[in-house]
């Protein structure tokens, strides 16, 4: 591919928010909804190349496709890829991606974005967190996109008020091949991918793909590894005239050890090796009790989904979709480890005597466990279209969205090795590990809850074009209904997240309706079922106007909801008058407006926009010195204003230089009330935590001679608030990389090189994830509690030999 090509191949990246309409689509629907107007608009705009094409569309969007993910480094997360993405932060774990990272677009969180994987959403269904680490091989991904501050009008999603991130599976080629990767790197890294294409086979040229990848490296400071495994495959069968059907599997296992956190004061004293120790030191000398053992500190996870697409003409101008979706989910984290002693209630049970658990033969003993929070889910979707074309000026859509998710909570014990290492990387989850039973036979667990999250949405789209197709108008209706049934097996903590699970008779039930265990004065309310329903209509409008030649104006709003996460509603309080309540959880909603301005040539294409989003009912954590927990509660209104520019300039054939700059000033608008004495958290005008306010990156590829291409490109995150009260920040950092590929001719001309990829060149030394806290110094009302912060990775090196065949 020459470099005009890749000009714009790296613009679609770093400048974005203008190419490729038809890659920001989701599902089989917006694909074909979309991907006529853009046939129509490229005709009269800068062409299409390396499969991309200048955006119209009205709405700020960037794209990328195989032609940029390619160059980047091999089993990388899609959401480093794109991190060069105006608005977009992505702090990776490490520096391959396998131990996740924490993503924010526009100051939204992972939680408020959507994640789509071919039209899916891949937000949990409890919490809705993004699992970067858990994506697809970007081999397999034949464009991503990012919306910033808006949905697609069939986009599945209860939670998104910040934007969507979407990503597309390749089709399988037309002619027999494949491809096969090997890599290896720094931290003793290696890596094996292999891919396999039919070509079309049998009398209606059906053809498929199958793939598999296998990744493994130790963690950059400190004991352990990370490893993951990866299969996937697709069917596609074209039947005329555009139409066609398609069935594609999906599954993923990692098995990963955790790697350390710190506070600012942990990272200054005991520097940048700060990990988790390589031994169990047990603690109370209590065998198996070491909360800092890296062998304890895992996070399991397996994947999988199944995705079904189908495109119908009813006749030439009436189109029907239909993407059918099942997913699996089985995960684990939390502190993964408890002690109980032999003559707990929770042991007892509807007996009257404690139980020897550790074999020593009396019942006087405190016994450690693995107790992971497992969550177990099975996920059932549709989504489906019709698509009218009225003429070939206007075009409506009805679309229908259904999301239904089983969401099994549990936290089964399950017994730790001499060494202190788990005998089950999933506790004694279900025909995993074994349990550990009390004296009445029932099993210990530290968590037992069952959700259903149930979404039903319907949206109309009409699409049209004016005044010459100059000015293009989208206007659309999204109207979600959701509803949550919650059940709880356990005792709630009155006005807490803590649970007491147990079989054990309690006490005679308290006037107020709560109950009390012997030898205790906390109260719970007894095991519950109840349900919560959120819906609303929200529009979505734009327009794009071609001013002159090479000259755009667009302009957009979008309103968006975010139900409550089922952690929010299972913290649950008793009212004055007997009932049980959540303590003022109300959905987020949101309303976003962009303008913007483009500039598009053949080898100039350029940007700014200028943004601003109103948000009610925001959520956020703080610790309650009245319940001693950290409760989620509303705080009011926020609001966010600010710019994303960049530009992407093909200087010489050989030679493409980038870059892009983002401004975010996004703060809250009210103080939070802590406690019955009035105390309240000064969060009034306080930035977002972990949201950059600056943000900048840029780069060039340089194809030194016709078989060696360089490419470098650096991101700079500025300082990132990590308290509510802004009373604590981690410093700015840069963030240099650069591949250097070589074309192997001797294997053929499909594609054969060899690629070396550096991650941080000049091993700046900075903080990743942050988990926040409301105040470090403390306040009346909310005592210190300091910060933790992922330390960011070294300098790290990989090789990979890739060939087509």
């Amino acid at each position: 591919m020459n470099m005009k090509h890749f000009a714009l191949a790296t613009t679609a990246l770093v400048g974005g928010m203008m190419l490729a309409g038809a890659a920001s689509a989701q599902s089989t629907a917006s694909q074909a909804s979309e991907v006529d107007m853009v046939v129509v608009t490229a005709a009269t705009g800068p062409k299409a190349v390396a499969g991309l094409v200048a955006e119209t569309a009205p709405k700020s969007k960037s794209t990328i496709t195989q032609d940029y993910i390619d160059k980047q480094q091999a089993g990388q997360t899609i959401l480093d890829t794109l991190n060069l993405t105006p608005g977009l932060s992505f702090t990776n774990s490490d520096p391959y991606g396998s131990s996740g990272g924490n993503v924010r677009l526009r100051g939204f969180d992972g939680n408020r974005i959507s994640l789509t994987f071919d039209g899916i959403p891949l937000n949990d269904t409890g919490n809705y967190a993004i699992y970067t680490n858990q994506q697809l091989d970007g081999e397999l991904i034949s464009r991503a996109s990012v919306n910033m501050g808006t949905t697609d009008v069939d986009s599945p999603t209860a939670s998104a008020v910040g934007g969507t991130i979407n990503y597309v599976t390749r089709v399988p080629s037309n002619t027999f091949g494949g491809l096969a990767r090997v890599s290896v790197g720094s931290n003793n890294y290696k890596r094996v991918f292999g891919m396999l294409d039919s070509g079309e086979f049998g009398p209606w040229g059906t053809k498929a793909f199958a793939s598999v990848s296998y990744q493994n490296y130790d963690k950059f400071k400190g004991p352990g590894e990370l490893e993951k495994k990866q299969f996937n495959a697709r069917i596609y069968q074209a039947l005329g005239n555009g139409d066609f059907m398609s069935l594609a599997f999906h599954y993923n296992r990692n098995r990963n050890n955790n790697i350390g956190t710190g506070t600012l004061a942990q990272w200054r004293t005991l520097g940048r090796e700060y990990d988790f120790a390589e031994t169990c030191v047990p603690s109370n000398n209590i065998p198996g009790n070491c909360s800092g053992f890296f062998g304890r500190q895992v996070n399991p996870s397996n994947t999988g989904n199944i995705r079904g697409q189908f495109l119908h003409h009813i006749t030439d101008n009436l189109r029907f979709t239909f993407d059918p979706s099942f997913q699996y989910v089985l995960a684990d984290g939390g502190t993964q480890l408890g002690t109980i002693r032999e003559d707990d209630g929770r042991v007892k049970g509807t007996s009257s005597v404690g139980k020897d658990l550790n074999g020593d033969g009396d019942t006087a003993d405190t016994v450690a466990f693995f107790t992971p929070s497992v969550t177990n889910t099975r996920r059932y979707g549709v989504t489906s279209s019709l698509i009218w074309d009225v003429n070939d000026q206007h075009r409506v859509r009805v679309a229908y969205t259904g999301d239904f998710g089983r969401h099994r909570q549990t936290g089964e014990y399950t017994r730790l090795n001499a060494d202190g290492t788990t005998t089950n990387v999933f506790g004694g989850k279900d025909g995993h590990g074994e349990k550990v039973f009390g004296s009445d036979g029932s099993f210990l667990r530290a968590r037992d809850r069952f959700s259903i999250a149930n979404l039903n949405q319907v949206a109309f789209e009409y699409r049209g074009e004016f005044m010459q197709e100059r000015l293009t108008v989208v206007a659309g209706l999204r109207a979600p209904y959701f509803k949550r049934e919650l059940n709880q097996y356990c005792y709630s903590q009155d006005g807490s997240s803590n649970v007491r699970c147990t079989t054990e008779a309690p006490n005679a039930t308290l006037a107020n309706g709560n109950v009390t265990f012997a030898g205790s004065s906390t109260q719970y309310i007894k095991p519950y079922t109840t349900e919560k329903k959120y819906d609303d209509v929200l529009p979505n409008i734009g327009a794009n106007f071609k001013v002159a030649d090479h000259h755009y104006v667009y302009a957009s709003y979008a309103e968006g909801l975010s139900a409550p996460r089922t952690d929010s509603l299972y913290t649950v309080k008793r009212l004055a008058d007997g009932t049980v309540a959540n303590p003022g959880v109300e959905p987020e909603t949101t309303q976003a407006f962009d303008i913007g301005y483009r500039f598009q040539l053949p080898d100039v294409v350029a940007q700014v926009a200028l943004w601003t989003n109103k948000f009610q009912n925001r959520i956020v954590s703080a610790y309650d010195e009245d319940l001693g927990i950290s409760v989620d509660r509303n705080v009011g209104d926020a609001k966010g204003y600010g710019l994303d520019a960049n530009a992407s300039w093909n200087l010489e054939e050989y030679l493409t230089v980038f870059g892009s700059f983002s401004y975010n000033h996004s703060t809250l608008s009210s103080d939070l009330r802590l406690n019955a004495a009035g105390n309240m958290l000064p969060t009034k005008g306080k930035f977002f935590v972990e949201t950059p306010e600056i943000t900048f990156g840029g780069g060039f590829d340089w194809d030194v001679t016709e078989a060696l291409r360089l490419t470098m490109d650096l991101k700079h995150t500025g300082e990132r608030w990590s308290t509510d009260v802004n009373d604590e920040k981690a410093p700015a950092y840069t963030v240099v990389n650069a591949s250097l590929r070589y074309d192997l001719p001797i294997f053929g001309d499909k594609g054969s090189y060899v690629q070396l990829n550096v991650k941080n060149l000049f091993d700046e030394e900075f903080f990743g994830n942050i988990s926040s806290r409301s105040t470090a110094v403390g306040v009346p009302g909310s005592s210190a509690s300091s910060p933790t912060y992922a330390i960011g990775y070294p300098r790290t090196y990989q090789v990979t030999l890739s060939t087509r065949f």
